[in-house]
Parts: C-alpha cells; sequence; structure tokens
C-alpha cells in the first residue's frame, strides 16, 4: 500500500500498489540496486487473462540461478567494503525471483523496493514503495525487451548479465540498457565461422519461439551466406513444448540429411527436446550450443552419451573471483531462514524439510511432506551443487562485471565537479537524492562511457552499451568419473582482424574419448578438382551438382564455381585439373603412314625414271618411234616430278613449303594431262591424215606439240601466280578438330585458288577423255587411246572421291588422302600407258617389228 499526505481520511490517502512480495532479499543503502534472477522456471506456459493477478506457476529451482543472486550481493557487499570505491555511498540491493517469466518480472520490478516510513501514522501498514535506481537482469532477452518497455517512463537503467539478443543493441528503442552479455551479434559471426571451419555446409537450425531465437536465427541465416553455409531446415518450437511440438520437431530432425544442429534456447527446453531424441534413439549427432546451454552441466547427468563431442561457445570465464567461494557456502541452517530462495535451496540440496517452511514450488506437495526433517548438521562443502561450483564462473562473473559498472559509474558521478558536468551549465547530479530523468541521462551517460579493470581484466563498451565480445570455445568430454569435463578447445576474440579472430586447437577437441573426426554434413559432396559447381534451381547454394569440366578448360580447386581456360599451347589432361602442353601433330617421315607413303613416291620416281631408260635404251625400235617418243619422254619426266612432289606434303609444314607444294602439284599435273592431251590428238591427227587428200598432220608437228604443251601448262601457271599474290597457302597450328593435338597443316589461303587448280586439272582431263574415248577404236595396231581412255577413268575415279574424303578429313590424315589421291592417279597414267609398251618391249620384242606396228 501507499500512503498520500494530507487531511483525508486514512482510507482515502491509500492507494494499493500490490501485496508485498516476501520471496525476495533486501538491503537498504544510500543506492539501492534492484535485481532480477530466475530463481525458478518451469515448461508450464500460459498467458495472462488479466482477470487475476500473475503468479509464478513455476515449479523447478535454479541452484545456478541462486549463485548469480549471491555473486551480486557478494559484489555489493564487497564494494562497500572498500575504502577506494564510493567511500561515501553505502549500495544496497533489492533482489526478486523473476521465475524467468514476463508478467512476474514486470510485478518486481515495480515494486521493488519497500521502506518502512518510520514515525507516520498513516494506515496501510505504513508502507512506501519506490523503485530502485538501476536494475541488474534479467537473465531471458524476452523479458528484458519486456521490461525496458515497461520502465521506460521510468527512465530506469536495466543492466543485463545474460541477455544477447542483437535487437537490445537498439538504443533508439533502448536507451537505458547496458549489458555484460555480448551481442549475439557476435555470437552468430563466432557460429558461422566455426561450422564453416569444419566444412558443415549443411547444417540445422532450430530455436525457441522467442526473439532470442528469432533475431539469432535471423542473422545467423545472414552471415552463413558468407561462408557458403545453407540450413536445412529452420525449425522454431513453443514454450510449452508438448508431445505434439516435440513429434514435428523430431520429424523433421530425423528427415533431414544434416547431421549438425544448431540449437538456440535454453537448457529447460533442451532437455525436453533431448528426452525425446533418446526415446527414439536418434544418434549420430553433433550439437553446436548456443551460449544460452553450452556449459549447462545439469544436460549431462541425464544425457551424457547423446551430448559428447558438443561444441558451443560460452561467455568469457573468470578464474576464480576472490572470497566467493567462502561467501557461497558459508550458508549454515541456522542462517538460510533469513530467505525464502535460500530455505528452498537448502531443502531442495540436502532433500529435507525445513522446520516451519513449505516449499510451495516443490513438485509435489505430498512427497514434500513426505521429507525427513533437516538435521540442522548439513554442510554444502558435502556435497556437490551448482550453487557452489565456482570451477565455471561465466554468467556470474558477468554480473559482478554489472554491480562493478554501477559502482564505476556512480564513482565517476561523485566526483563530478561543478561547471564540468554533463548537466544544462555543466552542473552535477547529488548521488543521495536522484531524480528518474537524472538516472537516465547522467548515470547511462557515466555508465556507457565506463572503463575499469575487474580482475584484471579491462572491461569498456561500445556507444550502444554491448561490451567487446569475447567466447571460449567449449567442447563437452567425458571425464574418466563419468562426469562432464568442459574442456576450452578455442575462442572467439572479436577485437582482433576479421581473418584471425577465430582460433581452435584441434588437438585438444574429442568426442567419445577419441581424436575428434569431424563428421561430414553437407547437401552435396565438394566438388574434385576438374569439376565446377552447377547450381540445382530453387535450391540452396549448398546443394549442387559437380559438372566436369570441357575439354580445354581446368579446375584446379576444390568447389570451383568455373572452369578456366587453357592458353593456347595447352589442354587439359584427363582429369581436367591440369594445364598440360598440347602435343604436335603432322604427318612425319618417321611414323610408318609416312615412311609408307614416302616409299611409293619415291618407287614411283624410281619406275618412271626406269621407264625412261628402257626408252632411252630401246629408242631406235619401231614401238617406241611410233608412240611419239619425244611426248613419251616429257610425259615420263613429269610423272616422275609428280611422285616426287608427294613428297613436300610429308614433314613438318612452314611457309615456305606450304608455297611450293601446292603450286607444285598442279602444274605437275597439268603438265602431264597436257602431254596426254597431246598425244591424244596426235593419234586422231595421224588417222585423219592417213585418209585420202588429208594433211592434217602438218597442223600438228613437233613444234604445234611442244606449243600445245607449253599452253595447257601456262594457264595453270597463271592461275598458281594469281593465287600466290592474293592469298597464297601458309602454315597453321590448328586446334579446331582435336583439342589435345596442335595439327601443324598448310591452308590454302584462298579455297577459290586450290579448286581452280584442281578445277583446271579436272577440265584438262575431262577434253583428254572425251578425245581419247573418240579416238579407242581406230584400226592401229598399237592405239594409245584406249590405254589414255582407260587412265583418265581411274584417274577421275581418284580424283572424284578425293573430294568428300578430303573435306571430312583433318590433320595428317588429310595429308594422307592428298598424297594418296597424287600418287594413285600418277599410277594410273604410268601403268596404263607404258606398262604395255614395255611388256612388248621386254617380253615381246618379237612384236616390236615394223611389220607388226603397220598391221591394222
Amino acid at each position: 500500500m501507499g500512503c498520500k499526505h494530507g487531511s483525508d481520511a486514512v482510507l482515502d490517502n491509500c492507494v494499493f500498489l500490490g501485496e508485498e512480495n516476501k520471496n525476495s532479499l533486501y538491503k537498504d543503502g544510500d543506492i539501492v540496486i534492484g535485481g532480477l534472477f530466475p530463481l525458478h522456471y518451469s515448461p508450464v506456459f500460459s498467458l495472462p487473462t488479466y482477470k487475476e493477478k500473475p503468479t509464478p506457476n513455476m515449479y523447478n529451482f535454479s541452484s545456478r540461478a541462486l549463485r548469480w543472486m549471491q555473486t551480486m550481493t557478494f559484489a555489493i557487499n564487497e564494494i562497500n567494503d572498500r575504502s577506494d570505491l564510493l567511500p561515501n555511498l553505502e549500495l544496497g540491493f533489492h533482489i526478486h525471483d523473476s521465475c524467468d517469466d514476463i508478467p512476474v518480472s514486470l510485478k518486481a520490478s515495480l515494486l521493488d523496493k519497500t521502506v518502512k516510513n518510520n514515525g507516520s501514522n498513516l494506515g496501510c501498514d505504513a508502507v512506501h514503495r519506490t523503485v530502485s535506481s538501476v536494475i541488474i537482469g534479467d537473465a531471458g532477452s524476452g523479458v528484458s525487451m519486456a521490461l525496458l518497455r515497461s520502465l521506460g517512463s521510468f527512465h530506469i537503467p536495466l543492466v543485463s548479465y545474460f541477455a544477447s539478443c542483437s535487437c537490445l543493441s537498439n538504443q533508439r528503442e533502448f536507451p537505458t540498457f547496458m549489458r555484460t552479455m555480448p551481442s549475439d551479434t557476435f555470437q552468430i559471426k563466432a557460429l558461422a565461422r566455426l561450422v564453416s571451419y569444419f566444412g558443415w555446409t549443411w547444417v540445422g537450425v532450430i530455436g525457441v519461439e522467442s526473439d532470442y531465437a528469432r533475431f539469432a536465427i535471423q542473422l545467423f541465416l545472414q552471415e552463413s551466406v558468407h561462408y557458403g553455409v545453407c540450413a536445412a531446415y529452420t525449425h522454431f518450437y513453443p514454450l510449452v513444448l508438448s508431445q505434439h511440438a516435440l513429434d514435428d520437431l523430431l520429424d523433421v530432425i530425423q528427415m533431414a540429411s544434416s547431421k549438425v544442429i544448431i540449437n538456440f534456447s535454453g537448457e529447460s527446453e533442451m532437455q525436453s527436446i533431448l528426452r525425446e531424441i533418446q526415446s527414439r534413439n536418434i544418434t549420430n549427432l553433433q550439437w553446436i550450443a548456443s551460449e544460452a546451454w553450452a556449459t549447462a552441466k545439469s544436460l549431462w547427468e541425464k544425457f551424457g552419451d547423446l551430448l559428447m563431442g558438443t561444441l558451443g561457445f560460452a561467455i568469457r570465464r573468470a578464474a576464480t573471483i576472490p572470497g566467493l567461494k567462502q561467501h557461497l557456502t558459508s550458508l549454515t541452517p541456522s542462517s538460510i531462514h533469513k530467505s525464502a530462495f535460500l530455505a528452498e535451496f537448502w531443502e531442495e540440496t540436502f532433500n529435507c524439510r525445513l522446520n516451519g517452511s513449505v516449499n510451495s514450488h516443490s513438485h509435489d506437495t505430498d512427497s514434500y511432506f513426505d521429507r525427513l526433517p533437516c538435521k540442522g548438521t548439513e554442510d554444502l562443502n558435502d556435497v556437490y551443487s551448482p550453487y557452489s561450483d565456482v570451477t565455471q564462473l561465466r554468467v556470474s562473473y558477468n554480473v559482478y562485471k554489472a554491480v562493478y559498472l554501477v559502482a564505476y559509474a556512480l564513482q565517476d558521478l561523485s566526483n563530478c565537479k561543478v561547471g564540468m558536468g554533463p548537466f544544462l551549465n555543466g552542473t552535477c547530479a547529488d548521488t543521495k537524492n536522484f531524480k528518474p530523468w537524472q538516472v537516465s541521462q547522467i548515470l547511462i551517460h557515466y555508465m556507457k562511457h565506463a572503463n575499469f579493470s575487474a580482475l584484471g581484466e579491462k572491461v569498456n563498451f561500445y556507444q550502444n552499451g554491448d561490451p567487446i565480445a569475447y567466447y571460449d570455445l567449449m567442447n563437452w568430454q567425458m571425464a574418466p568419473d563419468g562426469s562432464l569435463n568442459l574442456v576450452k578447445v578455442g575462442f572467439y576474440d572479436a577485437s582482433l582482424p576479421a581473418g584471425h579472430s577465430l582460433v581452435i586447437n584441434d588437438s585438444l577437441i574429442q568426442c567419445n574419448q577419441t581424436p575428434y573426426q569431424a563428421i561430414r554434413s553437407v547437401c552435396s559432396d565438394s566438388c574434385p578438382p576438374g569439376t565446377r559447381i552447377a547450381r540445382r534451381k530453387g535450391e540452396p547454394i549448398c546443394c549442387y551438382d559437380c559438372v566436369p569440366c570441357t575439354e580445354g578448360e581446368v579446375s584446379n580447386m576444390t568447389d570451383s564455381l568455373e572452369c578456366s581456360r587453357c592458353s593456347a599451347d595447352t589442354w587439359s589432361n584427363k582429369a581436367k585439373n591440369l594445364c598440360i602442353p598440347r602435343s604436335t601433330e603432322y604427318l612425319s617421315y618417321h611414323e610408318f603412314m609416312g615412311i609408307l607413303l614416302c616409299i611409293a613416291s619415291v618407287l614411283g620416281a624410281c619406275i618412271s625414271l626406269f621407264i625412261i631408260i628402257i626408252f632411252i635404251s630401246y629408242k631406235d625400235t619401231p614401238l617406241v618411234r611410233a608412240n611419239n617418243m619425244e611426248l613419251s619422254f616429257l610425259l615420263l619426266v613429269f610423272l616422275a616430278i609428280c611422285f616426287l612432289v608427294g613428297l613436300l606434303f610429308i614433314g613438318e609444314p612452314s611457309d615456305w613449303v606450304c608455297r611450293i607444294k601446292y603450286p607444285a602439284f598442279g602444274i605437275s599435273f597439268a603438265l602431264c594431262i597436257s602431254c596426254l592431251l597431246a598425244k591424244t590428238a596426235v593419234v586422231l591427227m595421224a588417222f585423219r591424215s592417213r585418209l585420202p587428200r588429208s594433211n592434217a598432220m602438218k597442223w600438228f608437228g613437233s613444234n604445234q606439240q611442244r606449243a600445245s604443251v607449253l599452253l595447257g601448262t601456262a594457264v595453270q601457271v597463271i592461275i598458281c601466280f594469281i593465287w600466290l599474290l592474293t592469298s597464297p597457302p601458309h602454315a597453321k597450328n590448328n586446334t579446331d578438330y582435336h583439342g589435345a593435338t596442335i595439327i601443324k597443316e598448310c591452308v590454302t589461303g584462298s579455297e577459290v585458288g586450290f579448286w581452280c587448280v584442281l578445277g583446271y586439272i579436272g577440265i584438262l582431263a575431262c577434253v583428254c577423255f572425251l578425245m581419247a574415248f573418240l579416238a579407242r577404236k581406230l584400226p592401229d595396231n598399237f592405239n594409245e587411246a584406249k590405254f589414255i581412255t582407260f587412265s583418265m577413268l581411274i584417274f577421275f575415279a581418284v580424283w572424284i572421291t578425293f573430294i568428300p574424303v578430303y573435306v571430312s578429313t583433318a590433320g595428317k590424315y588429310t595429308v594422307a588422302v592428298h598424297i594418296f589421291a597424287i600418287l594413285a592417279s600418277a599410277f594410273a597414267l604410268l601403268f596404263c600407258i607404258f606398262v604395255p609398251k614395255c611388256y612388248i618391249i621386254l617380253l615381246k620384242p618379237e612384236k616390236n617389228c615394223k611389220k607388226k606396228i603397220m598391221q591394222r
């Protein structure tokens, strides 16, 4: 009740401010610091109906939270005992149980100080209530947000020791908030770096339906993209973990391929989840703990086999807080009656019942009364309790720093000199008579600019009230006696450069008592060198296919996003992970096909020369004389040249060889066919000269024959000359046909020039064939026309076949086809025209006489 001063009736002077909560710790002082700690928690959750006052329905007692509360009282007593810090101020405290529940926390924060109004004759039990100057709490981010919104109009600073939601860093929305707990922004950066470090690109992310988990998961999904990490699923489960909610969560976990799970929740929710996992016998899960349960030893007692190897970031640990252990264990049966909190802790720890006490938070009231009375000889040193365990002072250390933050801010405020203060006109505040607006503007100002040492650690803050982030990376390992051994295997320091902020000692990490082997948790296996990543449409970036690099491209790294092209003189190897020098290809004298064609060319030239020798030896015989000896000699010489031209096509091409061989080929064949054309014309003219009154031979004598050969060849020479002047043939390294091989070849330069050369040879051959065909049945005993006709048919067959084969082949095989066509057509001319003559000369000399020649 609160009382109004005046002359009205006593009852009219009273205003009901709510019932006094006797479950609190209070100590008076010049400055009273409020405290909120979740001493009770429960999975039972209900929304307020506002039809009845909120009550703490919690039934689980947290010895760990009691240690946090006792750390606050210890720090305040320690400061009061110091002469160098706030020597003229006495700090007090008023600590409530927030029950980790928003309605209960709000009620406790608004009624957090009770002062007896001594000497007053007013009614209402003469009680006057005011609020504390600053509140240390709460542990939960959601509760802290609700408190800040409710206390905003009172301008009461709130210093949290465990609320980590990044949303609380918004100074526009929460201008009076500070904390000694790092923001989740840094924890999320550390978690993203951690999963990336172990190559986990496919992780499950779950969290309780709260502001803490929602903001944390949202930040993780944004940060993980930078490291190529994807969420296999994100699942929020309610505060009320019913069987249906647990089934939904476990179904998601079992159906997903991810074996790594990041859980943003408290230890109470984690207990329910692990209990269901244990009942379903789900194993081989790698848990990543948020800082909310990274050091929750209570989970190990029942679920140690499921949590071995768990990794999590815990807030900075204090090596020791001198005197805290003695303060915690100084409780005696006679002193615990001062507080319902301590009494309940005593009963829970020793499983006994204090005289005159009823534990309203017990699970089962009947079982509570079945307990034996406490003997009075119980000693905390004889039992283990998280309350007295000071080996992992993390949240307790944050509470300790929060108290000292307020103390040093008050110290700076007390040292304020008139004219230099932050007030208007440089005035200072009266530390013993704070006004709410002074608290907001002055105390918060000094707190945000605080810079002090706590147990040897420098403590300072960003402008938004967040401390410099530092986390210990903890690994859950089994001690020889089966208990939990929290081993620090690394750390994350946000003050270090970005690439060096996370440090991990792999040799210290263990799983199942063996050196740690990180499990694989990926949507798609890494793409090895020689392949590239191909994203799957509509799926996360961590889900992809590995596509082999195409010919001529390589990737020499794992998970390459693209393949790189090899240089012009290199090509990809079979594994597509290295560019190697390309092999060169051309028709060489040293390979079997080149040797065979070379032998054929030389053999053809030798046969031609051999026939020349035979013709010279038998030049006076009728057969040689009757077949135009001069043209026959010219034809044999030109055929020998044709055979030798084939040698120009063998060997490594060069520009000068290319410029020689094509014109040589065209001119040599033009000479041969021109000679054949002249020989055919001689046969026709000779037949017509035997007709009465015919003098045809006088118009086609030896000079005319030579002129016809020269004229027929001159046209080809002109074509070749124009070709060489306009776009001559040249050597080229061809990589288009087979990328791994550089084909050294001669290109024609001008395709028109090349086909004009072939076309002119074809025209000569057609004219020669027509004339020979007309003269094939002339009644001469040794008529050459039929042999020329047959040779031309073979010539046409060879070159008509040559054209499609030439176009469809590449490299040395094109050259081989060209040489084969040259040799085949040259051998056809040589054998069809001269072999029958040589047969008569050498084997049938009796037919080589004038009588036989003159017969028709």
